[in-house]
């Protein structure tokens, strides 16, 4: 008797359980913009983790709380919400990277706060040091079918293009940099430390991630983008 009325009372349990899902899914599906933007922070977990041939839809749908057959009709297939993925994300960067307001500020000053603030959104956004790494591996191959991406990237070397010649008009940045190559630098000192964090860390017995070397590595960072380009 015993053995019984804890089965019956596990599948009541159960029951709740499968109930409270079905809400859930049933709140998130009535409301499109949510319905997409869990899917799609669900799948950039899945992505970062596993890769583009580790992710599982099964799994990304189990994490949104909803099914594969809303993840297709928002997003096509996995392709198409892999590229979603990688186009939010890099809207992330670049979007936080227009309140920085670089064109009201004195070009060193401006050229110090978007080193510090792309070593901090490396350090605060692992899952984009993920997914870059990921892409890289596939060639960009669907990076390249982004009409959105291209956009996003001209609007920073603008901004850090007028940086610089506001610094070459003041005569302290060398005449004719190249933005690119500059942003190349920042983001190359910050990528190559913390995805190669754990092998330098034992190599070199000095634990890389710790706070102070955090710290000290974004005032190296700077350090050496404005030697790179000063008179």
């Amino acid at each position: 008797m015993a053995g019984r009325a804890r089965q019956a009372t596990e599948n009541a349990a159960q029951a709740d359980t499968d109930k409270a899902i079905k809400t859930r899914s049933k709140k998130v599906s009535r409301n499109p913009q949510r319905t997409h933007a869990t899917i799609l922070e669900a799948a950039t977990e899945e992505f970062a983790a596993h890769g583009f041939g580790g992710a599982r839809v099964d799994a990304i749908a189990a994490r949104a709380q909803t099914n594969k057959r809303m993840l297709y009709h928002y997003f096509g297939d996995k392709e198409g919400l892999y590229l979603a993925v990688l186009e939010a994300t890099y809207a992330t960067i670049r979007n936080a990277e227009k309140q920085l307001d670089l064109a009201r500020r004195h070009p060193e000053e401006g050229m110090r706060e978007l080193a510090l603030f792309t070593w901090r959104h490396f350090l605060a956004h692992p899952e984009f040091l993920s997914l870059l790494a990921t892409e890289n591996l596939h060639h960009a191959h669907y990076l390249q079918r982004s009409d959105k991406v291209s956009a996003m990237h001209s609007h920073l070397i603008d901004e850090l293009a007028d940086v610089l010649r506001r610094g070459e008009a003041l005569g302290i940045f060398r005449p004719a940099v190249d933005p690119i190559s500059v942003y190349l630098t920042i983001a190359a000192l910050g990528f190559f430390y913390l995805s190669n964090r754990h092998t330098l860390s034992t190599i070199f017995a000095r634990k890389l991630t710790a706070p102070d070397a955090l710290n000290d590595w974004g005032e190296h960072i700077v350090a050496v983008t404005l030697a790179s380009i000063r008179a």
